[in-house]
């Protein structure tokens, strides 16, 4: 047993943790670090482990959403329970734009387009779109402010504060005094989508349509539907909880997939290949544990726009990286 190996193993793990949730592409950070960290395992094994070390952040969703993806929960009630069944069929109906895009397509991706240049490319294309995206929110959130008396709007009786249309406080006026929101928090408070329950079908296609962009590496699963999610009118809270839940279907699928392809082909795994693939997932759960929990956190406050800039800065180091390495 190689500990070099494990511990390669373990920084994939580190890698696919923490990118796999934030919308800065998990796939392109993991080919990114293969031209740097490369395993020492065949090519069809490191094909299989990329896609398949992503169970491991699949399982740390199951667990910090266990309570609201739950419809056995005892502590529900019987129509709590049916809109749980009702947001897990959402979630499926979701996934079907990219199961029918993605999985003829597959093979012609991971032959064609797993280059650092288009890696780079996506990067930095959807790093401008979430600046763009996040600033017309807040443009009209500013306007908002700038108008108190606008029906969207209503304003405390002591401070004058703006309060958006879903602030949903009380106004007791001197007695509970108003916390004045950010721009961000104004921009996200106005957005249609407030609450996972109220995501309706057609909002929930429409972000499955997104993430069939993701299908290009580079452009982050979790990014297109975050993306979509707030074109069409969806919090940032809701966004990324509807992001994880998307995650389960898919990932297990493509997971399944490479498997099925990985043994197909006659391989079967070492002792070595599955120690290397066990510490991966392992790493892989507990760090996404912590990135979920920071992102949940992160999104009530803050924008995604510190996303929109590392994801450009990274896009542009690697197309100079490897343009000077081919030069």
């Amino acid at each position: 047993m190689d500990l070099l190996e494990l511990l390669k193993a373990a920084v994939y793990g580190v890698v696919e943790g923490i990118t796999e949730w934030l919308p800065v592409s998990s796939t392109g950070h993991m080919l990114l670090l293969e031209q740097f960290m490369p395993l020492s395992v065949s090519k069809d094994f490191w094909d299989m482990f990329l896609v398949v070390i992503q169970l491991g952040a699949i399982i740390a969703v199951l667990v910090a959403f266990f309570h609201e993806l739950n419809p056995f929960s005892r502590t529900k009630s019987a129509g709590e329970r049916r809109s749980t069944w009702t947001l897990w069929a959402k979630t499926i109906v979701a996934c079907v734009p990219a199961a029918v895009v993605g999985l003829p397509l597959d093979d012609w991706i991971e032959d064609h387009l797993g280059s650092p240049f288009v890696i780079a490319a996506a990067l930095i294309f959807y790093g401008i779109a979430f600046i763009v995206i996040e600033t017309v929110r807040e443009s009209r959130a500013q306007r908002l402010m700038a108008e108190p008396a606008a029906d969207s709007t209503v304003a405390t009786s002591a401070t004058g504060a703006y309060r958006p249309r879903h602030f949903s406080g009380s106004d007791n006026g001197a007695s509970q005094p108003q916390q004045e929101l950010t721009v961000s928090q104004v921009a996200d408070a106005d957005a249609r989508i407030q609450d996972i329950d109220d995501l309706d079908w057609k909002t929930a296609l429409g972000i499955g349509l997104f993430q069939v962009l993701s299908i290009v590496p580079g452009t982050s699963r979790s990014g297109s539907t975050i993306i979509g999610g707030l074109i069409l009118g969806c919090s940032r809270t809701v966004v990324a909880q509807f992001t994880f839940y998307l995650a389960i279907p898919v990932m297990v699928g493509a997971s399944g997939l490479r498997l099925v392809k990985y043994f197909l082909k006659g391989n079967a795994f070492s002792g070595p290949e599955a120690a290397i693939l066990i510490t991966g997932c392992i790493v892989a759960f507990v760090v996404s544990l912590a990135a979920i929990r920071f992102l949940m956190g992160f999104v009530k406050k803050h924008d995604f726009k510190p996303f929109g800039w590392y994801r450009i800065v990274l896009g542009v180091a690697v197309i100079a990286y490897f343009a000077l390495a081919v030069a």
